[in-house]
């Protein structure tokens, strides 16, 4: 049985707007997102942020933050490609020791990739405790590739095109138009997904033993 130890899921807030979890992350990568966030306040019209701040209690009323997989709950199997076109199982990566599994939103997210960058400067730390890093966003793989690339990471980073790891984990839900009408995130969703779903899953981090 592969049960869930821990899971971590930031505020809305930073789920929808401003970043990701935060296991493992160091206080530089803390101080990153809090740069970027106030970067973000400080540009953004008032319409925008009323739109994603009403685009936070579109997510909180759907429900997914209580219908999410939590601890103790079974963890989903699930087989998917990495960056290099090798499938990867959740159950054989276990048999080696337990997994933190992180989701992001894509290489598109600003937030994404400085808490990506963090995990790599902290993959030492979280290999020492003889646990694996697996990270996975519904990306297309050559988007996936160049995140990878992009940031040197040196842990799985896997495609879930089909959203259905996510789906199968309860953590997908849907962007409301009217926060996709700006800066451009229906056509960066459309291109480094593939789709026109504009579904993304939660910025949700799960220890897995």
């Amino acid at each position: 049985m592969l049960n869930i130890a821990r899971k971590t899921i930031l505020g809305l807030l930073s789920l929808v707007l401003f970043g990701c979890c935060v296991y493992a992350a160091d206080d530089q990568v803390t101080i990153e997102l809090n740069e970027r966030k106030q970067k973000f306040l400080s540009i953004a019209s008032e319409e925008v942020k009323r739109d994603f701040i009403a685009g936070i209690k579109f997510v909180t009323d759907s429900g997914v933050l209580e219908q999410a997989i939590n601890v103790g709950d079974q963890a989903p199997d699930f087989q998917l490609k990495n960056t290099q076109g090798n499938e990867v199982v959740l159950s054989s990566l276990l048999e080696q020791g337990p997994v933190v599994l992180v989701w992001y939103r894509g290489g598109w997210c600003p937030y994404c990739n400085i808490y990506l960058r963090g995990l790599q400067k902290r993959l030492s730390d979280i290999k020492a405790t003889g646990a694996q890093l697996v990270a996975i966003s519904s990306e297309l793989p050559d988007k996936s590739l160049t995140t990878k690339e992009k940031h040197m990471l040196q842990f799985h980073v896997l495609s879930d095109v089909d959203k259905e790891v996510a789906r199968d984990y309860k953590i997908l839900y849907t962007l409301p138009d009217f926060v996709l009408q700006h800066y451009g995130l229906a056509s960066k969703l459309s291109e480094h997904n593939g789709d026109e779903s504009h579904e993304l899953p939660l910025s949700a981090s799960y220890v897995i033993n």
